[in-house]
């Protein structure tokens, strides 16, 4: 059984009209798009409640990433040339995360 990916789209533009009518602006570009990947996600999140969220380690524990996010995180690397270390705290993940998903998916 395939489990459905919340519909992000809708649960942003809903929180956006109730609770941050002034933030709805800076969010446009991601919510025109016609699906929202794991790093738009993120980064809307960054950009509604700031950095305060995911600085929460709790919270950093239970994310995931599907292949397409994780390739566009690697290519990100290898394009400014960053080592793992510097890639995970830009991403805010565990440097182990990265060189994990480089030996699985980059071999």
């Amino acid at each position: 059984m395939k489990c459905s990916k919340p519909y992000y789209k809708k649960i942003f533009t809903d929180m956006l009209a109730l609770k941050f009518p002034d933030k709805k602006e800076q969010c446009l570009f991601f919510l025109n798009k016609e699906e929202l990947s794991e790093l738009d996600v993120l980064k809307l999140n960054k950009i509604i409640f700031g950095e305060d969220v995911s600085e929460n380690v709790s919270a950093k524990n239970h994310r995931s990433y599907d292949k397409s996010t994780i390739f566009k995180i690697s290519d990100y690397q290898k394009n400014q040339k960053l080592n793992n270390i510097q890639t995970a705290r830009y991403f805010g993940l565990s440097r182990n995360t990265v060189a994990k998903w480089k030996k699985i998916f980059l071999v």
